[in-house]
């Protein structure tokens, strides 16, 4: 563990960073399960922004949404569950909230711009995934 993991994980810092943990995954957890709530509208949406199979991308993101944001939370898979969640933010952000292209350009703003910091906190719990993270499940390949 380097210094820099060291100094963020001591003391208060550690349950500040589990709280973190636990409202971005829980927030990124729920949106997953609205994707299995919501399956029919949401593939609509997606079909008119052209993704191919929209069920199954639905279903699909949901899926990673759901078990990136659960497994941040938990402290469980920390690599793979933000790697999940980067790939998703990568993907889904330019592609179902293309600003440039929308009638509605502030919304589709609005959406991509909160996607792209959620990008960025994923970015920094996949950059953390190889720590031991404190008042953590402490699971993971890596």
């Amino acid at each position: 563990m380097s210094l820099l993991q060291v100094a963020a994980f001591d003391g208060a810092a550690g349950t500040i960073f589990l709280l973190a943990r636990v409202v971005f995954g829980l927030v990124l957890a729920f949106m997953g399960l609205n994707h299995f709530m919501d399956v029919e509208g949401m593939a609509g949406y997606a079909g008119a922004k052209g993704v191919p199979a929209p069920e199954f991308g639905v279903v699909a993101s949901g899926v990673m949404l759901l078990l990136g944001g659960l497994g941040i939370a938990a402290g469980a898979y920390p690599v793979l569950a933000a790697g999940a969640l980067a790939t998703f933010f990568v993907v889904a952000t330019p592609l179902m909230h293309d600003f440039w292209n929308a009638e509605d350009t502030q919304g589709e703003m609005t959406h991509f711009l909160k996607n792209a910091a959620l990008l960025g906190g994923s970015l920094a719990f996949l950059g953390l995934g190889g720590a031991d993270w404190p008042l953590a499940l402490g699971v993971g390949l890596f």
